[in-house]
C-alpha cells in the first residue's frame, strides 16, 4: 500500500485493499497503524477517506528500503525493475529512473548545482539560477519553501542519485506541464514523449 502511494496520489482504503490483495477491514487496520506511525495521512472528502504518504521524507525512506530489499550479492548489479518503471517514474513528488539519473548527472556537469558542504544537499550556482529561471522555474520561490531545496536521492533501480527536494519536484512539474512526460493511469510509471526526448536532448544534452 505504501509503495502504491509513492506516485504522490491519494487513494481510498478500498482501493488500497485491492492493491494489497487483502480485505477492506484488514486494509483499514493497517492504514490506522500507518497513520498512527505518521507514515500516511488521511483527508476526509464527503463520505470518502483518502490516504496519502505523510510527506517526502517517508517517500525517501521507502526508496531507501527498496534499495536494501533489492540488494544483490553478485559483483555486478543487474536491475530487475520492470522496463516501464526503470526508464521514468515518480518518486513521491519528483522524478526517478534512468531519465532522472541522467538529468541529475547533466545539471551537475553543466555546473547548475553543486554540493553543499559534505552533505547530500545541493545549492544552485549563478549559472543554475539563470538556467532554471529560463525554463520557468523560480529558484527564489523554491528556496523559501519549508522543505529541503535539493538533494541527491538514491535511485531504487539505478543505484545512483536522482534529484530530490523542491527543485526535483519543480522539474517534474515542468516536465508534466510541457508534456515531456505523461503519467500512466494508476501507476508510478511516466512515459517520455517524443516532444520530451527532443527537449531533454536540446535543453540538457540528455539522450533517451
Amino acid at each position: 500500500m505504501l509503495f502504491c502511494l509513492m506516485d504522490g496520489r491519494a487513494r481510498t482504503s478500498t482501493e488500497l485493499a485491492v492493491v494489497a490483495e487483502v480485505s477492506p477491514s484488514t486494509a483499514s487496520v493497517h492504514l490506522n497503524r500507518l497513520k498512527d506511525e505518521r507514515l500516511v495521512k488521511m483527508m476526509v472528502q464527503g463520505r470518502h477517506r483518502y490516504y496519502s504518504l505523510q510527506g517526502a521524507r517517508v517517500a525517501r525512506a521507502l526508496e531507501g528500503l527498496s534499495i536494501l530489499a533489492g540488494a544483490s550479492r553478485k559483483p555486478a548489479f543487474v536491475p530487475s525493475t520492470p522496463d516501464r518503471l526503470r526508464e521514468a517514474r515518480t518518486c513521491y513528488d519528483h522524478m526517478a529512473g534512468t531519465v532522472a539519473v541522467s538529468l541529475h548527472d547533466r545539471v551537475k556537469t553543466l555546473g547548475w548545482i553543486r554540493s553543499k558542504g559534505k552533505t547530500d544537499s545541493y545549492e544552485l550556482t549563478p549559472a543554475g539560477e539563470r538556467s532554471f529561471a529560463g525554463l520557468g522555474i523560480d529558484p527564489i520561490a523554491l528556496q523559501s519553501k519549508r522543505r529541503r531545496f535539493a538533494y541527491a536521492c538514491l535511485d531504487w533501480s539505478e543505484r545512483r542519485p536522482h534529484l530530490g527536494g523542491a527543485l526535483g519536484a519543480a522539474v517534474l512539474e515542468l516536465a508534466l506541464r510541457k508534456r515531456w512526460v505523461t503519467r500512466e493511469l494508476d501507476s508510478r510509471a511516466l512515459a517520455v514523449t517524443s516532444v520530451g526526448r527532443r527537449a531533454l536532448s536540446k535543453t540538457f544534452g540528455v539522450e533517451i
